[in-house]
């Protein structure tokens, strides 16, 4: 169904004598080289729940992100070269731990490159660190970084990956003298064909600090710039465009799946027309981290219920499509048929760099491809294209999103074929509040269906055995640290010996952190759960306090300290020297706070015997409506009632902050610990 109005040129070139703007697609004319269109997996954990998804729907799912002519089909994928703390929506792991130790099968984002390479070639990859582990003399702008990343791109190759880009710091700033050395180290080791990018920052300065920098200029070989555009406008930098470098939106979007698109379709026009950028990164790729996580419904798709299988797609996937399905990296911008609509909108052209390039031409002439974005308008307009240059003068192709619509039918919609006049011209009107591609090339929409929403159901448990040593168990995330498979610690007086696997947290010192939380945590479960008990096994290896979450049900910055993300619910903390506390976490009940406060409240505490170090002992929350039940080593030591939360999901913590006086600064809180027979069951 074609949900425009479109009709053959039946004036002269340039649209004489009629109403209307003319635009001319001169295949002679001059332009930046494209170099894709992308999304990112990093910023902590924003892929992970993908790992768990079941077959066929995992499979559907990264075919909608890479694959070509199917769903988005992302040209770059930018990812997180894991530290081990958080990064925004959680913890990555690290390859290399200590010194010398690499572990090239760490993490998830291994895998995800080879399922994006597998779908599409020719995809580039992108790495950027976000942290760092804290084992480095030096800090982050050190030569042991250096090291770090020459060996993560050994790890690269051994997985069959070739690296395109690298990247410094992400929003850290940048040190020039740092690049330099690094560009030395990959040309010394043969990577002279990876690209560095300075600097992952918001605002050009990095640009002027190439300019007044040779030896910096030398050692970068791409701009990046994080966050440059909104709807209306991308900035710009007279520094940056004298470089005569490729200038990147690396990282861009940050919208909701659903209610993002018309603000996305925008900003990639943008990029180019006010910026002269020619990549754009989208944060993130897919919505696939818990809804207690910050920045809930940002990417291209939704991906966060594995046990169920249930995914969802919305317009924001499929504006990118609209440029990425039709145009490929090495194509050359048209800068006479690239500007702005005059009844409100843009519209950019590239070309193809040959004829026949991309074997999809029927006739002579080079492939073309022009996107308008119409979302700024609020009446129809008509342009009047006339065509030449050596392009294709063969059929046009036309698809179009409505990214306003909730209708996926107005998503990524075919059209009727144009068929312009024999010198190439055609006349469309276009609608507001649309973004339309006319190309030669051949494009598709993916049509596989997910299966409906549930709830995971209870019981939930866990023993651990049955994974390899040093994973992640299914449906953990971890928020900071690293709680994954070892064999069972013992007790040392010989009681409560454990045979098998546990999960453990591993990570003993403090990372070089990106943001603001203090200790290691990790999250589980559905954060529709309302009543029920969680339970775990625990054994402390060193002095501290280790704790339980329940209903938990959303992550915030502390208004009582500043300083430190964490997660409101209900937390169960037990000390070595048993000392024990119910903490109700940033709510506020009606009965203790004022209206609109938000603070931490200790609603139930008391002492234990010592737990010591290698015991295993046993704690428990139990939910019933605002009933809450402390349970430890299987004896109930207080039922409260407390009102504030009545849904979330679950969660375990070493807390380091009473022990630390500078949040997030808080070496004491990374602690060994270990923790069985994990379960949450109906209460």
């Amino acid at each position: 169904m074609s949900i425009v109005l479109v009709t053959p040129a039946v004036t002269p070139a340039h649209g004489e004598g009629q109403a209307g703007q003319a635009i001319s697609v001169d295949g002679n004319g001059t332009g930046r080289v494209f170099d894709g269109v992308g999304a990112i997996s990093g910023g902590g954990g924003t892929s992970r729940l993908l790992v768990d998804y079941p077959e066929p729907e995992r499979n559907r799912i990264l075919d909608y992100l890479f694959k070509p002519g199917y769903g988005a089909s992302l040209q770059i994928l930018k990812v997180e070269i894991g530290s081990d703390t958080n990064s925004s929506n959680g913890a990555e792991p690290s390859h290399e731990r200590a010194r010398g130790q690499v572990d090239c099968t760490a993490g998830y984002e291994w895998w995800l490159m080879e399922q994006a390479k597998k779908r599409n070639p020719a995809i580039k990859f992108y790495g950027l660190e976000w942290g760092a582990p804290g084992w480095f003399d030096g800090g982050f702008w050190s030569q042991d970084n250096i090291t770090y990343l020459l060996n993560w791109l050994g790890c690269a190759s051994q997985h069959g990956l070739t690296i395109g880009y690298l990247g410094g710091w992400n929003e850290k700033g940048w040190d020039k003298t740092w690049y330099e050395n690094l560009r030395a180290a990959l040309d010394q080791h043969g990577y002279q064909d990876v690209q560095l990018v300075a600097a992952d920052n918001g605002g050009w300065n990095v640009a002027t600090d190439m300019v007044n920098d040779p030896a910096f200029d030398a050692a970068v070989d791409v701009v990046g710039i994080h966050y440059p555009c909104s709807q209306t406008h991308c900035s710009s930098s007279a520094d940056a465009l004298s470089l005569d470098k490729p200038l990147f939106a690396s990282e861009d979007g940050w919208k909701n799946y659903l209610t993002g698109a018309a603000d996305v379709a925008a900003e990639i026009n943008h990029a180019y027309i006010d910026s002269r950028m020619t990549a754009y990164i989208n944060w993130p790729a897919a919505y696939a981290w818990y809804p207690t996580v910050q920045f809930q419904d940002s990417g291209l798709l939704k991906a966060n219920e594995p046990w169920s299988g249930y995914y969802d797609l919305g317009p924001t996937l499929w504006v990118l499509a609209q440029t990425a399905q039709f145009t490929r990296p090495g194509w050359r911008y048209i800068d006479s048929a690239t500007g702005h609509l005059d009844g409100g909108g843009t519209y950019v052209t590239r070309q193809s760099p040959s004829a026949g390039d991309t074997a999809r031409s029927t006739t002579a002439g080079r492939d073309y491809t022009t996107v308008f974005e119409t979302t700024a308008a609020t009446e129809p307009q008509t342009v009047h294209v006339t065509v030449g240059g050596g392009l294709s003068t063969d059929t046009l192709h036309l698809w179009s999103t409505q990214p306003d619509s909730a209708d996926p039918s107005t998503w990524f919609a075919q059209g009727d074929d144009v068929q312009p006049a024999e010198d190439g011209s055609y006349t469309i009107t276009l609608q507001p509040d649309r973004v339309y591609t006319l190309t030669t090339m051949q494009g598709g929409k993916g049509a596989a269906s997910s299966p409906p929403p549930a709830t995971l159901t209870l019981p939930f448990r866990d023993s651990f055995d049955g994974y390899q040593k040093g994973s992640t168990p299914r449906y953990f995330s971890d928020m900071e640290g690293a709680f994954e498979i070892a064999p069972c610690g013992h007790a040392v007086d010989g009681t409560g010996v454990h045979a098998g696997k546990c999960l453990q947290q591993v990570i003993t010192q403090q990372p070089t952190k990106w943001t603001r939380v203090p200790s290691p945590v990790t999250l589980v479960g559905d954060a529709s759960w309302t009543d029920y008990q969680v339970s775990t096994k625990f054994l402390l290896q060193q002095p501290g306090t280790v704790s339980l979450l329940g209903r938990v049900v959303n992550e915030l910055s502390s208004a009582n300290k500043p300083h430190v993300n964490i997660w409101m619910g209900y937390y169960l903390n037990i000390s070595d020297t048993g000392a024990w506390s119910l903490q109700d976490v940033q709510g506020c009940p009606t009965t203790q706070c004022s209206p609109g406060s938000n603070k931490t409240v200790t609603i139930a505490q008391g002492n234990a015997a010592a737990m010591g170090t290698s015991q295993w002992h046993q704690m428990a929350l139990r939910f019933n409506g605002d009933t809450i039940t402390v349970i430890i080593d299987g004896v109930p030591a207080a039922t409260v009632t407390d009102p504030t939360y009545d849904h979330g999901q679950v969660g375990l913590m070493l807390d380091g902050e009473q022990a630390c006086a500078a949040p997030p600064d808080c070496p004491s809180s990374y602690i060994t610990a270990q923790f069985d027979d994990f379960a949450v069951t109906p209460s």
